[in-house]
């Protein structure tokens, strides 16, 4: 009981708020296990592409993760309760949103399936001979989805705990990436490094085939809705800006530093190869590292350590890296789980998925959103080929989600960015849509899965809303802006006893009788003001003594006994208010807020035209000037 009381907060109106108990440092760990597998293999991928000419590939694609962090540090900064590119798209349009985050899922799916792959690629390198890692590895995609189920057990009671295994995993990584820096360093050299051999066209294309590294930036930006806030702030008015950017800066410093380095590294293999394997053609040296591609980190350990100690020293290295990286890319498949939980509980939490998505388990956790974010990944593992096919799904996805994201924080006017916060969406959020583009059109299964996707989760939006009774309408600008929020509740019947009317009578109108209709039909008591309106005051001239008396103005006099006689045949409370003023409609707005009337009647003027012309229209000046919690009928 007491665990349920620590991971439930119920508000004023019993919503349900996920727990905050996840600190920047782990939430730090669970971005290092997404954006820091990327160096696992994205220089790998690298070389695939483009050889000896990939070190420019792989500086652009740092140079792009590091561009990106930038921008969802500003971003978590103003989205404190979670979503990512959910949020931001939110506020340009609710469909929208729905697209991104459908985006942002596929992107997820595709991450935990391949860090599970590549995780055990890892680990297993190298043993294949033993018979039990052979047959994991011959039946790898079985093997992972065995490892996700175990990360959807640990997952249910919650990121708290998963957190700390994620911090766990990233302080030995963190050591290991430092050791194969400094002792592949002394090793450095441009020497083996070619020029590009292809066009700009193919370059670009070569590029945008290894960005795999981007989608740690909206598992964190959907963390920020668990993250513990700010201090001084509170659940009414969270803010993580201090968290995140906590969070975020050292991740993206090592990631674009320790992948920069580690891929020149890899491009100055050949002068320890000769020395490790006795490789000193160039093609041969070629055909050994894109056999490795997959493990490249683990092979540049073997081959450095080697050189500079021993083919035992590096073998026990190679292993050891091999056990940090395995542990590594299981913590990014654990942040996309994690993200995929929360994106999905926010969207049924705002009616865009089915209600049975917000239901918490003891722990805090969503059930469903765990069984979902644990079951796509399953399925995308029973019908993927290999891991070239995975690598292949990957970027489409969260490059479009982070477009949609930075493009709507572009045009977002309402969320107090600076304008350079807007000058930096829009150089990132331009980049991204070239690079979405050239997805869509060269990898035509990624852009089927994508759409797979997309259909399915807006399938299920509209099942979701028709079951609710929502609909959507195209409706025109001038429409949209009468459809207010606080529009129902002012639409409310105000027939409660105890209101006051007030009515300006100028004579005995029909307007006195209709006030009379709406004070007995209200129960309110009607106040009848009688202004006689005077052009001139006598400031030195003879005054009566005390205050004007509506008895001894013998046309307010017939007024106010007849609405008195009226009102006591009626049951109405009637209050005569008598003045005298040289301004009436001063003195009808001044009398009507002092005297805390929730009606104000007036009849139609009276006046002829010239007179209006001259002296203006009291109907007009009460309606510019009463104050909105006063209600303006004008009768007549």
């Amino acid at each position: 009981m007491a665990q349920l009381i620590e991971d439930i907060v119920l508000d004023a109106s019993a919503g349900v708020h996920r727990p905050r108990n996840l600190d920047w440092k782990r939430a730090a760990a669970l971005l290092y296990g997404d954006w820091g597998t990327s160096k696992a293999y994205v220089i790998g991928l690298a070389f695939v592409a483009a050889g000896f000419s990939s070190l420019p590939i792989i500086l652009a694609v740092c140079a792009l993760t590091g561009l990106v962090g930038i921008n969802y540090a500003v971003i978590c900064r103003h989205f404190p309760d979670g979503g990512g590119v959910y949020s931001a798209a939110r506020s340009q349009g609710r469909l929208l949103a729905v697209v991104g985050a459908l985006l942002l899922l596929a992107d997820l799916t595709v991450t935990a399936a391949l860090s599970g792959w590549s995780a055990l690629t890892y680990i297993t390198s190298g043993a294949e001979h033993i018979e039990w890692i052979k047959m994991a590895r011959d039946h790898i995609a079985f093997t992972t989805i065995g490892v996700l189920l175990i990360m959807g057990l640990i997952n249910y009671f919650g990121p708290k705990h998963s957190g700390s295994f994620a911090v766990a995993l990233a302080l030995p990584t963190a050591v290991v990436v430092v050791v194969l820096i400094a002792i592949s360093a002394p090793h450095f050299t441009t020497h083996f490094l070619e020029p590009r051999h292809k066009s700009l066209g193919a370059v670009w294309v070569q590029f945008v085939g290894v960005i795999l590294a981007l989608s740690g930036a909206e598992s964190i930006a959907n963390l920020t809705g668990v993250m513990k806030l700010d201090p001084g702030s509170t659940m009414e008015h969270p803010s993580v800006a201090r968290e995140s950017v906590k969070a975020i800066a050292p991740v993206a410093i090592e990631v674009v530093l320790g992948t920069a380095l580690l891929g020149w590294a890899m491009l100055s293999l050949p002068s320890v190869l000769g020395k490790t394997l006795h490789l000193t053609d160039r093609g041969e040296i070629a055909a050994v590292l894109g056999q490795r591609s997959e493990d490249m980190l683990r092979f540049i350990g073997e081959q450095f350590a080697t050189a500079t100690f021993s083919p035992a020293v590096g073998q026990m290295f190679g292993w050891i890296v091999g056990i940090v990286f395995f542990f590594l890319l299981l913590s990014a498949a654990n942040t996309a789980i994690v993200a995929m939980i929360g994106l999905l509980y926010m969207m049924a939490r705002d009616r865009e998925m089915p209600r049975q998505l917000k239901r918490l388990n003891s722990h805090g956790v969503p059930t469903w959103p765990l069984a979902i974010a644990i079951g796509l990944p399953v399925v995308v593992l029973l019908f993927a080929t290999s891991f070239t096919s995975l690598a292949g799904l990957y970027a489409i996805g969260v490059v479009g989600a982070i477009t949609v994201n930075l493009g709507s924080c572009t045009f977002n006017r309402t969320m107090g960015f600076t304008w350079y916060d807007h000058v930096l969406f829009g150089i990132t959020f331009v980049i991204l849509a070239f690079v979405e583009l050239t997805l869509a059109h060269t990898k035509l299964d990624a852009l089927q899965f994508v759409l797979a996707v997309l259909i399915g989760g807006l399938a299920l939006r509209a099942y979701t809303q028709k079951l609710q009774g929502l609909t959507t309408l195209t409706v025109t600008r001038q429409v949209a802006a009468m459809v207010t929020p606080d529009l129902v509740a002012s639409m409310q019947p105000r027939l409660q006893e105890g209101q006051k009317i007030m009515v300006a009578a100028r004579g005995v109108t029909p307007v006195l009788s209709f006030a009379l209709e709406e004070a007995q039909l209200r129960k309110a008591t009607l106040c009848v003001l009688y202004v006689k309106e005077i052009a001139i005051f006598y400031g030195g001239g003879p005054t009566t003594l005390g205050r004007a008396r509506w008895k001894d103005d013998s046309e307010a006099a017939a007024i106010m006994s007849m609405m008195l006689k009226l009102g006591a045949e009626r049951d109405i409370c009637v209050l005569p208010v008598y003045a005298v003023s040289e301004d009436a409609a001063s003195t009808i707005l001044d009398l009507s807020a002092t005297m805390g009337v929730d009606y104000l009647i007036i009849g139609a003027t009276q006046r002829p035209a010239l007179a209006k012309l001259l002296r203006g229209s009291v109907v007009t000046s009460v309606a510019q000037q009463l104050p909105d919690s006063i209600r303006l009928v004008i009768f007549g």
